[in-house]
């Protein structure tokens, strides 16, 4: 009886450089390599919203950055490109590298959901996960299609579901002072 053994290949950040730039986004987490194409339009303005409200904060504030689709290495094995970040400039000072990609987990991360099961599991599990496990100090899962926000807070190490938000409800964070916005304009 002959028994075969397959090994997993296992993807690196140094391999993400062989792949063309042809608008997919080439993620790796856990060394799995993900390839997605670019959003629908509604994913998209999604992002643009969110992104606007908090740089319009940061911008007041005077304590962080908001960034679109940034590169985030946290090593070898896991290269993530999440929807939207926040930062404060205190971490900034310290998880950016020469190239402008981030080396350790930014204050916020928002993943908003792309269609496909294969998709939601990889940001409702994998991704959840992964910024769990590196830092995240909240995590917002975005459902355009639904209207609603999941938002998950560190809390004893993890991150935990603290509230699900729906289109009459206004969204506030501990790590964002002051901060506040009504879900029906994220969905307008």
């Amino acid at each position: 009886m002959n028994q075969q053994t397959t090994e997993r290949v296992r993807w690196t950040t140094a391999d993400l450089e062989l792949f063309p730039d042809n608008g997919n986004r080439y993620e790796i987490i856990d060394g799995e390599l993900f390839v997605t194409r670019a959003p629908h339009w509604k994913h998209q303005k999604t992002c643009v919203r969110i992104s606007g409200v908090l740089d319009n904060w940061s911008q007041v504030s005077g304590l962080g950055e908001v960034v679109t689709a940034p590169g985030i290495i946290f090593g070898d094995n896991d290269h993530v490109i999440p929807d939207v970040v926040w930062a404060s400039n205190e971490k900034l000072a310290t998880v950016l590298d020469e190239a402008g990609h981030l080396t350790a987990a930014p204050e916020l991360v928002v993943e908003v959901l792309s269609a496909g099961i294969e998709n939601e599991k990889r940001d409702r599990e994998l991704k959840l996960k992964l910024y769990s496990s590196r830092g995240v100090r909240e995590y917002w899962i975005v459902d355009w299609r639904k209207q609603q926000i999941e938002v998950y807070r560190r809390e004893q190490g993890i991150l935990k579901l603290a509230a699900t938000l729906f289109h009459d409800d206004e969204l506030t964070s501990p790590i964002l002072p002051d901060f506040t916005c009504a879900i029906a304009l994220l969905f307008k």
